[in-house]
């Protein structure tokens, strides 16, 4: 069997089971642990005025724009959900990896990571709404699940190529 030596568990599970602490503990902290307001204000945003004042949306319960905050409390809006697209985008390339070394089919690898990567998601978001200084939202999972499409895309059409 393949996935019983010391390789399969270096190169597939010990990255995988890494991840999913990361996001663990990421997500644990509460949002003031992760503020990163006071250092965008060391920057010069005038330019978010100049080219995204016209944006304007729902997220939520709250409306995301400058008129309602900060040039700073905007910019971090789209640095938050980036990680969120960006850290799933990497847990489903990561599931699809060490489920692809048991069923070496490439969809039904991918479909399951994908399931994977919403289901733990919804869970980390459920844990997160019992948090006292975090709130768990519905679109955070749909984010989680779009990024982790993404990075199926990304990796699938990387592994075609290389082969």
């Amino acid at each position: 069997m393949k996935f019983a030596g010391f390789d399969f568990y270096l190169k597939y599970v010990l990255p995988f089971a890494a991840w999913l602490g990361l996001i663990h503990f990421s997500s644990s902290q509460s949002y003031e642990d992760q503020n990163v307001q006071p250092i965008l204000e060391g920057f010069p945003l005038d330019w978010v005025y100049t080219l995204l004042s016209w944006v304007s949306f729902r997220y939520g319960d709250s409306v995301v724009s400058l008129e309602t905050r900060s040039p700073e409390a905007f910019v971090e809006f789209f640095i938050r959900k980036g990680a969120h697209v960006f850290v799933y985008a990497v847990l489903a390339i990561l599931a699809f990896r060490l489920i692809y070394q048991i069923l070496p089919k490439i969809y039904p690898s991918a479909a399951a990571a994908w399931l994977f990567v919403t289901l733990y998601a919804a869970i980390d978001e459920i844990r997160q709404y019992f948090h006292p200084d975090r709130s768990g939202m519905i679109e955070d999972v749909i984010l989680d699940s779009v990024g982790g499409i993404i990075g199926l895309a990304v990796y699938i059409v990387w592994m075609k190529k290389r082969s």
